[in-house]
């Protein structure tokens, strides 16, 4: 059973408020007032929990009025602070956010020696110690951990179907032993899913714009957040834009199907096509034991820097991606999409040049509205990030996000 998140489950809920305040912070609660509908008195008995709780704080500024002076309201920062761990095909990242998303600390380490689920809880567990101490982070200030990887996840039994790098396990509760080890709550995710979330909570969009990421990394993948909640599907593993097929009776994926955009336009299909082409792998020397990952940012800064071969990969790809943008922008009527990812780090400006070109000219609301697209200020560590927001936005505006809570 997927982990349901709801938009606010009715107009005076906390989750509204506190989104409201994250997203157009500073307010006053007259403007929350004119932006809900609600009475004063019920935005005042919600904002004096909500400042109790430490999640929101009077910024002490005041707005001049013909009545009473309108006392500012903002996200409190230090109200709590999230972790996200992004576990990659021989690397993890550990980044820590405070409740705005703004990022206080970072930590890349090499993934775990060996498969075996002990081995991978131990290292998960030690960057997590590791870093939070080196912080000086108070125990319960801690909202929680989440991991996230590339997927298949069960998100319900905290578990991921595999991870990269490393042999199936299927059987590794993997958010349960970490709560276990750690005393704090601990989501697994899609990589795909927090970056999402992570470029949401920390761009502070608005819950009224439909939201939407694209995601590349070893794979492709997308979310969409509407009404500030994440769609997440039956199983919380929407937006596997990458197995769209772009090719009829093309080049079977892993997923059971042919053709997938991520046969054509992944990195790491890039990377292969480039070691095959005569002469380019080594005149941009790309060794052959180089990570795909390595490799392709090699590729992508040849392109940057004029290289034609290099290039036409590139316009390639970009080309793919943007028929993907066109089609997630149509399916859900996007009016902002971000590109996140590792992927995008390099020649984030080629791919972002080119979707836009593309939704100007297809994007079928395109006389209606334009859809704004951006790259992410961070795209490497974007999932880890987004990690971070995920049990943040879980905790301090639940309804909005999972629930933060240990297994049992």
């Amino acid at each position: 059973m997927a982990r349901r998140e709801a938009a606010a489950a009715g107009p005076g809920s906390r989750a509204l408020i506190v989104d409201l305040i994250r997203s157009s912070g500073p307010i006053s609660r007259v403007e929350l007032v004119k932006a809900t509908g609600l009475t004063q008195p019920t935005i005042s008995n919600i904002v004096r929990r909500l400042i109790d709780d430490g999640v929101v704080r009077e910024t002490g500024d005041t707005v001049a009025t013909r009545g009473k002076p309108r006392t500012m309201l903002v996200i409190n920062s230090r109200a709590a602070y999230g972790v996200g761990i992004h576990v990659g095909a021989d690397t993890l990242t550990c980044v820590v956010t405070d409740t705005r998303g703004g990022t206080v600390g970072r930590q890349l380490v090499a993934g775990p020696a060996d498969g075996r689920p002990g081995s991978v809880v131990d290292r998960l567990a030690t960057l997590y110690r590791d870093v939070t101490d080196g912080l000086g982070l108070p125990p319960q200030s801690v909202a929680g951990m989440a991991v996230v990887g590339p997927g298949p996840v069960n998100v319900a039994r905290g578990r991921f179907l595999a991870l990269p790098g490393l042999p199936p396990q299927p059987d590794l509760d993997l958010a349960h032993a970490l709560t276990g080890r750690l005393g704090v709550p601990v989501l697994v995710d899609t990589d795909a899913a927090a970056a999402t979330i992570g470029e949401f909570w920390g761009r502070q969009i608005s819950r009224e714009r439909t939201f939407g990421c694209l995601y590349m990394n070893s794979g492709i993948g997308s979310g969409v957040v509407l009404d500030g909640a994440l769609h997440r599907g039956a199983s919380s593993n929407a937006g596997k834009i990458g197995h769209l097929t772009v090719v009829r009776d093309g080049e079977p994926c892993h997923c059971g199907s042919r053709g997938c955009l991520e046969q054509y336009a992944a990195p790491h299909r890039l990377v292969a096509r480039a070691r095959a082409t005569r002469g380019l792998a080594a005149r941009l020397r790309i060794h052959r034991d180089d990570p795909d990952a390595r490799a392709f940012d090699v590729l992508a800064r040849a392109a940057i820097y004029g290289d034609a071969e290099a290039r036409r990969f590139i316009d390639e790809s970009a080309a793919l991606l943007a028929e993907g943008a066109v089609t997630l922008a149509n399916l859900w009527d996007l009016d902002t999409l971000v590109l996140a990812g590792p992927g995008f780090a390099v020649a984030g400006s080629i791919y972002v040049t080119e979707i836009r070109r593309r939704l100007a000219e297809r994007a079928f609301a395109r006389d209606v509205h334009g859809v704004h697209v951006d790259l992410s200020s961070n795209p490497r560590d974007s999932a880890a990030i987004g990690g971070a927001a995920l049990v943040l936005q879980g905790s301090v505006a639940p309804g909005h996000g999972p629930q933060v809570a240990a297994l049992t």
